[in-house]
C-alpha cells in the first residue's frame, strides 16, 4: 500500500512496557523493526519505561516534544508528549548517539517556557530551574 513507517501512539499515556512488549512481538512478526515508530504519552509517568521497552525490543525511532508539550485533543486529561529533552537525556546517558546538541535543545525548551509563561512537564527544564 506504500506505507513507508507505521508510528504507534499511546495519545492518553496509559500503557505500560508489558503491553508495549506483547504489541511489538505481535507486530515485529510481520513488520521490520526499521518501519516502526513509536509514540508515548507521559499521563501516568511510563513514556520513559515504553521507550526503554521498545529500545529492548529493536525499535530505535520515537517521536516526541520540546519540553512535552502537546497533549491529545480526544483524550481531556492526557498530559503533553514525552519530553524531547527527557529522551535525549536518557539516550545519550546510555551512549546512545542522537546527534542533537544537547544545550541547544535545552535553550530552546527554556525559551519556549518563556515565551509560554507557565512550566514545562519537562523534568529537564525543571532541573535546569532549580539548579
Amino acid at each position: 500500500m506504500g506505507i513507508e513507517e507505521l508510528s504507534l501512539g499511546d495519545a492518553i499515556g496509559v500503557a505500560n512496557p508489558l503491553q508495549v512488549r506483547i504489541l511489538l512481538e505481535e507486530l515485529l512478526k510481520r513488520y521490520p523493526q526499521e518501519k516502526i515508530a513509536m509514540h508515548f504519552h507521559n499521563t501516568r509517568g511510563t513514556a520513559m519505561a515504553n521507550v526503554l521497552a521498545s529500545l529492548e525490543m529493536g525499535i530505535t525511532k520515537f517521536d516526541s516534544s520540546l519540553g512535552g508539550l502537546g497533549g491529545c485533543p480526544y483524550a481531556p486529561g492526557a498530559s503533553g508528549n514525552l519530553a524531547t529533552d527527557d529522551l535525549h537525556y536518557m539516550l545519550s546517558n546510555m551512549g546512545i548517539q542522537t546527534n542533537i546538541n544537547a544545550e541547544k535543545l535545552l535553550s530552546a525548551a527554556m525559551f519556549m517556557q518563556d515565551k509560554m509563561d507557565k512550566p514545562l512537564d519537562s523534568h529537564t527544564v525543571k532541573y535546569r530551574m532549580n539548579n
